[in-house]
């Protein structure tokens, strides 16, 4: 099966060498210039790898990583010229899957690609829809923005956290403890009133009965859990 592979990067001979060597592989190639671009590219053709690079016109990497990151578990290889230890911790804690810094070579590259394309096929089972639309209201995970009657609803940091945990595990219990950890620390698993203030905040937001949710359920003294 023919992998596809989607390059962003804002250099065109960098662009044009990988699509030509790696076209040469047997490998569809999709390109985008731009983190924007990436970010709609990764949504709308599904690929098996992202090869990323960090310095793009009209955002940073890390942010396209995070943007990925909210909603699927594709491989992401993040090509770069930052050498320094801080980028490839940033942006390996981000949630890239590996780092080559630039100038590369061709070969070990590739490596790291057929690696990439291994962990690709293995499971895609945690990926979910990048935009997940309710009777109330539509999440676009990728772009990270909440709309509700054709507005955008404007989330805190925080509130974000909670509702792309939730929207991530579609359909599943997420405990109070992974909740409070994953989006605040692990030194907070035992703050459970954060849990109810800032879930009554989303209700408030989003649902259409607040008092009766139909999206952001609660699961009494265990945890929450989205449907929709």
């Amino acid at each position: 099966m023919t992998a596809t592979v989607l390059v962003v990067d804002d250099e065109p001979q960098i662009v044009r060498a990988l699509r030509i060597n790696l076209a040469a592989r047997g490998y569809k190639v999709i390109t985008a210039h731009d983190g924007a671009a990436a970010l709609r590219a990764v949504a709308e053709t599904r690929p098996d790898v992202v090869i990323l690079d960090l310095g793009l016109p009209d955002m940073d990497g890390n942010e396209v990583i995070a943007g990925l990151r909210g909603w699927t578990t594709v491989p992401i290889i993040v090509l770069s010229a930052r050498s320094d230890s801080p980028d490839k911790v940033h942006a390996l804690d981000a949630g890239a899957d590996d780092y080559v810094t630039k100038p590369f070579g061709m070969d070990e590259l590739l490596a790291r690609l057929r690696a990439a394309v291994r962990r690709s096929t293995v499971s895609t089972s945690d990926d979910v829809e990048a935009v997940v639309k309710t009777e109330a209201f539509t999440v676009d995970l990728a772009a990270k923005k909440v709309e509700r009657d054709g507005q955008e609803v404007h989330l805190t940091k925080t509130e974000w956290g909670v509702l792309e945990l939730l929207i991530r595990n579609r359909g599943r219990l997420v405990s109070q403890k992974q909740l409070l950890r994953d989006v605040w620390g692990p030194t907070y698993e035992n703050e459970t009133h954060y849990l109810r203030v800032y879930l009554a905040q989303l209700r408030r937001k989003l649902e259409q009965q607040p008092s009766r949710p139909k999206h952001l359920l609660t699961e009494p003294g265990m945890g929450y859990r989205f449907e929709g």
